[in-house]
């Protein structure tokens, strides 16, 4: 089943709470929250208080990316304020698999990440330890960006080394995720998108997340 998660950083983010609830009643199957710290990228995004506060408004999955340096930091606090799958970037810490762990152990769903130019083959020990994988199909950091077409690539070597396994594992693609490159990101082997602009900035969000699943 081909899942939708629309990113906040195409949002409203006065009415925020409204927002979310407007991709809840479109059908979306969860909310991609991007965290930026202004180390790992260049961009500052929102943190724990914005969490904390939506969480109280929502109960959809809240698919929380870290793009921070040391992530092993906040990973505690990040699930207590309501994350259910926390993401993390491999290129940024040096102790992924205590990550994972702890992450388990808080009662959340563990993934790692990866940039457009760190290669696939970095995250195949974690296959059989995370709960899904993120491809980063842009450079991270802003919104509104084109995909790069050679990152699908990735996507397609992950799953099938997740196959050969026979490991359960879900995919999830980021960046410039639009109706005319999701069959593409499918096919790949992706499951799960990651849509900002494409979704929020839509005339109708509804038929643009159908839009995006078919």
């Amino acid at each position: 089943m081909i899942k939708i998660s629309p990113s906040v950083l195409a949002a409203d983010f006065s009415a925020l709470g409204e927002e979310v609830a407007d991709i809840e009643r479109c059908g979306a199957d969860m909310v991609h929250l991007d965290v930026m710290d202004g180390m790992f990228v260049t961009n500052i995004s929102f943190g724990l208080p914005v969490i904390e506060a939506l969480r109280k408004k929502s109960d959809m999955v809240f698919d929380v990316h870290l793009m921070i340096e040391k992530p092993e930091r906040y990973v505690e606090r990040f699930i207590d304020a309501g994350a259910d799958i926390l993401t993390f970037h491999y290129e940024a810490t040096s102790v992924a698999e205590e990550i994972i762990d702890l992450i388990h152990k808080k009662g959340a769903r563990a993934a790692v990440s990866i940039k457009p130019n760190t290669p696939a083959e970095v995250v195949f020990p974690y296959l059989d330890k995370c709960d899904m994988i993120l491809v980063m199909t842009v450079e991270p950091g802003y919104g509104g960006q084109a995909l790069i077409p050679e990152t699908l690539l990735k996507v397609k070597r992950i799953r099938e080394e997740a196959d050969r396994r026979d490991i359960s594992i879900d995919i999830q693609v980021d960046g410039g995720i639009t109706p005319s490159n999701a069959a593409d990101a499918i096919a790949a082997g992706a499951n799960i998108l990651v849509a900002g602009s494409s979704v929020f900035k839509a005339k109708d969000r509804c038929e643009a997340i159908n839009a995006l699943r078919t």
